[in-house]
């Protein structure tokens, strides 16, 4: 009793010591992993401006309730672009001292439906009261949080359209590039040719290796500029079911075909028990038996499962078709009978007006007016059936109207009611006027489908307790055998196949074929993740991925695999022209075609505007930029074109007559250079001191 007591006594100190002893480890982890550990309080900066992060997080979680299906990643990288966007354009708006007045504000808050169209703050013309908008926020406390953020967005709004109208308006074209564009139209010239084309040597005799590509890249900076990426490969061992899996699902469903004797305790006989040819309830046989729940109605022959769409649509009734395979499931079917025009086709032009529901009315009309034109309209339809197309394009006030009114294929009562009585009491072809609460509709039944009633019993195709426990016994030995040996030998070894490696950014959510596996990419940025280290990672409904950390690419570029299949062709054909290059040798266009073998060729009038050479060979600025160049019967140097090693020799050039005026031309330069106001922003981003530090904080 005595032992007890003491026990008793220190139980409270033992509980302390544990209780200390389970703080420190949890402490330890939070400043090696988590919140205390974290080098920044910010989620980054912007050109020393930081982002706190709880801001941060309050609008990724806004995103997150507003998006639908939205992940946390891609909220936090919309946010994250937001971010980067409004703290670099603000600012430059503080730098030009852009200002917004009352009046800027209030247009732009009413360019937003739920403000401008909003009853609450409409007078009794239907026109917005700016007294009753400002009034109602002054006696609703919480609404005014509410449209103070909304002003702080229109006020950055606002400022972005004076920015833009500003930089728009800056944006010049001058005579001279007018008179430029005009000339590169219009002045022809007309040359002899010949071509050594790349294609005349093989790929395999020239190599390119990745040192070259690399440097390449570092020669062409701005183009092959990236975030710093890490190469990660992996083996993927698939979960699913096995031959034998597939034949004992093949087995059971069949099974369920004929009817099979039970022992009943209670009864303490053998029951009878009906299969699926003689079930009378079949509702409830296919929901006791199904993994897909039954299914009332009729469906097109279009919507069944395409192989075998023919013998089921053609099945009689109380016939039955199976097993056979639907995606990831075993069925069979029985027919319950054949229905006509279960599904209507039709096209219409909605007439609105005034009152009616009618979304985006064209034109105000009162409903005696909308009446009259949609008996117009339906005249016009009778008079000359081909018409409707062209008819619902100009007068419908539908969305449809860009399809020529065709609302595609629906069932019974998917419509209003009015609409849906004509579609389905008339045949295809019928034209007809009815009114709905959405307007006045002029109907033309195009087409109908008919459809077949099945009942299906469907069990899914998956791998048994079995299978799956093989599969992760081998995934969990290669997971272990890889951390110590070379991944790609082992991998060999245990009959699996190295998938090729994916390449992410520390903000990527999507992982190569294997779509969005976010913690696969989390898991190689951690910085306890170290080169060379694997871990297995459990995909539901797939299987296993072993994934190792195999690289980091830090210095700012592509990675060489990404950029291979770019760079390489640039690369072989520069080691091509210097091979072709060798050949052309001759002091004449004839000599030149006979030492490399080919003929000279004729391009006539061609221009700068459009340096196209015959023969289907494409656009050869170069080429025809050098024949521009060169006086009468004077012949080039090898050119390095696009397609090929070019020798030209100027046969004429016909400069075109001089034109007073080059408005059009300038005009022309003006509209391609249209959208240059758009490339400010990565202009900004390109030249901005960007920290980004939402890995810290595990996005």
């Amino acid at each position: 009793m005595a032992v007890l007591a003491k026990i008793r006594q220190r139980s409270a100190l033992l509980i302390g010591v544990i209780a200390l002893a389970l703080f420190a480890f949890i402490i330890q982890d939070l400043f090696t992993r988590g919140t205390f550990g974290q080098s920044s309080k910010d989620v980054g900066s912007i050109d020393g401006k930081d982002i706190s992060f709880e801001d941060f997080r309050v609008k990724v979680s806004n995103v997150e309730k507003s998006g639908q299906g939205i992940t946390s990643t891609e909220a936090a990288n919309r946010v994250w672009d937001q971010e980067v966007s409004i703290a670099l354009l603000s600012a430059q708006f503080d730098k030009l001292g852009l200002r917004v007045g009352e009046k800027h504000l209030l247009e732009v808050l009413k360019a937003d439906p739920n403000i401008g169209k909003n009853p609450m703050f409409l007078n009794a013309a239907g026109i917005f009261d700016v007294a009753k908008f400002k009034e109602y926020f002054k006696t609703n406390p919480e609404a005014a949080q509410f449209i103070s953020q909304k002003e702080k967005d229109a006020e950055l709004n606002a400022k972005f359209q004076i920015y833009n109208t500003l930089v728009k308006a800056g944006l010049y074209t001058t005579v001279s590039e007018g008179k430029l564009k005009y000339e590169m139209e219009a002045n022809k010239v007309n040359f002899a040719y010949v071509a050594a084309l790349y294609s005349s040597i093989k790929d395999s005799e020239v190599k390119i290796s990745d040192t070259e590509i690399v440097d390449y890249m570092k020669k062409n900076e701005k183009k092959f500029k990236a975030d710093a990426t890490r190469e990660i490969q992996y083996v993927l061992v698939e979960d699913k079911a096995s031959k034998e899996d597939e034949a004992e699902i093949k087995a059971k469903i069949t099974a369920l075909l004929n009817g099979r004797v039970e022992y009943n305790a209670k009864t303490g006989k053998n029951d009878t028990l009906p299969g699926f040819k003689s079930a009378t309830n079949i509702a409830e046989f296919v929901n006791s038996n199904s993994d897909v729940p039954y299914d009332s109605t009729y469906v097109p022959k279009n919507a069944l499962p395409a192989v075998d769409a023919d013998k089921l649509f053609s099945l009689p009734a109380g016939a039955i078709y199976g097993p056979y395979v639907f995606g990831r499931y075993y069925a069979i079917s029985k027919s319950l009978g054949f229905k006509a025009g279960v599904n209507a086709k039709a096209s219409h032009i909605l007439i609105g007006y005034e009152g009616s529901q009618t979304p985006n009315a064209k034109e105000k009309r009162t409903k005696e007016e909308a009446k009259a034109k949609a008996e117009e309209i339906l005249a016009q339809v009778q008079a000359n059936p081909d018409s409707f197309m062209m008819l619902a394009f100009t007068s419908s006030d539908d969305s449809s109207a860009q399809q020529g009114g065709d609302l595609g294929y629906f069932g019974p009562n998917q419509m209003v009611k009015p609409f849906n009585d004509f579609v389905f009491s008339n045949g295809i072809g019928k034209v007809g006027l009815v009114e709905t609460p959405f307007g006045f509709h002029i109907i033309k039944i195009t087409d109908k489908q008919d459809g077949i009633r099945l009942a299906t019993i469907a069990q899914k195709i998956e791998p048994s307790e079995a299978t799956s426990d093989k599969v992760f016994t081998l995934a969990t030995k290669f997971e272990m055998d890889a951390a110590d040996k070379d991944f790609n030998a082992t991998a060999k070894e245990l009959g699996l196949k190295v998938a090729a490696p994916v390449t992410a950014k520390a903000m990527d959510e999507a992982f190569g074929p294997l779509g969005n596996q976010r913690n696969i990419i989390r898991w190689a940025f951690d910085k306890e993740t170290n080169t060379g280290d694997v871990k297995r990672f459990e995909l539901a409904n797939i299987g296993h991925v072993i994934a190792q950390y195999k690289s980091e690419n830090k210095s700012g570029l592509v990675s060489v695999t990404l950029a291979r299949p770019y760079v390489e062709s640039i690369l072989k054909n520069k080691k091509k022209a210097e091979l072709l290059k060798a050949k052309m040798t001759g002091s004449s266009l004839e000599a030149v075609a006979k030492s490399a073998g080919v003929a000279v060729q004729q391009a006539a009038n061609v221009t700068m505007d459009n340096p196209v050479l015959p023969g289907g060979v494409g656009q050869e600025p170069k080429v025809v930029g050098n024949a521009f160049a060169l006086a009468a019967n004077k012949i080039s140097a090898p050119i390095e074109g696009n397609t090929g090693v070019y020798v030209v020799k100027n046969i004429s050039t016909v400069k075109a007559p001089a034109a007073a005026n080059h408005a059009e031309y300038v005009a022309k330069v003006k509209a391609q250079s249209a959208s240059d106001a758009s490339r400010i922003l990565p202009a900004l981003k390109a030249n901005a001191k960007i920290e980004d530090n939402r890995l810290q904080f595990n996005y």
